[in-house]
C-alpha cells in the first residue's frame, strides 16, 4: 500500500470516527443537563453543587445551570459529570426506589471508605479521586465485591 494511501484511510477513520462521537459540547450540555435533574433529586445546594463540578466561578456556574446549550465544558468538569452520572445510575441499579437510591448519598455510611460519613461528605472532598472512589464502591457492591 503506498503512503497517500495510508493517510487517505486514516483520514477516512478520522471522519467516521468523528462522525459516530457525539461533540465535546454535546457532551457538555447533556452532562449539565443531567447533572442538575441530579442535584435536585440529592437536595443539593448551590455550593456543594459547585464542589462537585470542580468549584467553577459562581458566574460561570449559574450560566451553566441557566444555559447548559452554550457551555464548552473542560475535561475535568466532564469528567466528574462522568462519574456523578455513574454514581446516580449505580445507585438506581442497587435501590430501585427512586426515594431510597437518592437519599442514600446523604446517610452515614459504616464502611471504611466513609467511616461513618455519608457518600456525598466524602465526595465533597473536591478531589476527582473521591468521586471515583465512591463509583468503585458502588460498582463493586454491584458486583458483589464488597
Amino acid at each position: 500500500m503506498k503512503c497517500y494511501e495510508v493517510a487517505d484511510m486514516q483520514n477516512t477513520v478520522r471522519a467516521a470516527e468523528a462522525r459516530t462521537q457525539p461533540s465535546h459540547r454535546a457532551m457538555s450540555v447533556a452532562g449539565l443537563r443531567a447533572f442538575f435533574n441530579i442535584a435536585r433529586d440529592w437536595g443539593l445546594s448551590i455550593d456543594e453543587q459547585m464542589v462537585l463540578l470542580g468549584a467553577p466561578g459562581r458566574s460561570t456556574f449559574f450560566k451553566w445551570k441557566s444555559a447548559p446549550e452554550a457551555a464548552d465544558l473542560k475535561r475535568d468538569t466532564l469528567e466528574r459529570l462522568s462519574y456523578l452520572l455513574g454514581i446516580y445510575k449505580a445507585l438506581q441499579i442497587l435501590l430501585p426506589a427512586a426515594t431510597a437510591a437518592d437519599a442514600w448519598v446523604k446517610k452515614p455510611n459504616s464502611a471504611p471508605l466513609f467511616g461513618g460519613r455519608s457518600a456525598l461528605d466524602r465526595m465533597l472532598g473536591g478531589n476527582v479521586a473521591d468521586l471515583i472512589a465512591v463509583r468503585q464502591y458502588l460498582d463493586a457492591l454491584r458486583g458483589g465485591w464488597a
